[in-house]
C-alpha cells in the first residue's frame, strides 16, 4: 500500500452551537488540513496522485470556507457542528468521492491550533 499526504490552509470562523466554554462565541482559527490519500498500485508515471490533482480537489472542497463563517455553509448550516472533528469527517468524504478509480481516503487531518488536531481516517 502506498500512501501521500498533502497539507492545505484556509481561514474561517465558526461558532460551535451548545458549547458552554467559549466556543459557542463566534471566533476564528487558521485551520491546517493535511489529506491522505492510498492506493495499491502506483500509476503509470509512479504516482498514488499527482500532488496537482489533489490540489484541485482540495480547492472544490476546502475552497468555499476560506474566509469564512464555516456555520453559514451546508451541511454546518443546520444542526451539525462546525467541531474540527465532523469538519474532518466532512473533508474525508467529499475528497473520497472525487478520487480517480483505485484511490482512497485513508485519513483526514484538521488543526484548529498548533496543538490541537482532529482526525478522521478508514
Amino acid at each position: 500500500m502506498f500512501t501521500v499526504c498533502k497539507e492545505f490552509t484556509f481561514s474561517a470562523a465558526h461558532a460551535i452551537r451548545g458549547h458552554t466554554r467559549g466556543c459557542q462565541n463566534l471566533h476564528g482559527h487558521n485551520y491546517r488540513v493535511r489529506l491522505c490519500v492510498s492506493a495499491e498500485e502506483l500509476d503509470p508515471l509512479g504516482m498514488v496522485i499527482d500532488f496537482g490533482d489533489l490540489k484541485e480537489i482540495a480547492r472544490e472542497v476546502l475552497g468555499r470556507f476560506d474566509h469564512s463563517v464555516l456555520n453559514e455553509h451546508p451541511p454546518f448550516d443546520g444542526e451539525r457542528n462546525t467541531t474540527a472533528e465532523q469538519l474532518a469527517e466532512y473533508v474525508f468524504h467529499e475528497v473520497a468521492r472525487r478520487l480517480p478509480a483505485g484511490r482512497r481516503m485513508r485519513r483526514v487531518e484538521v488543526r484548529e491550533t498548533d496543538t490541537s488536531t482532529a482526525i478522521y481516517e478508514a
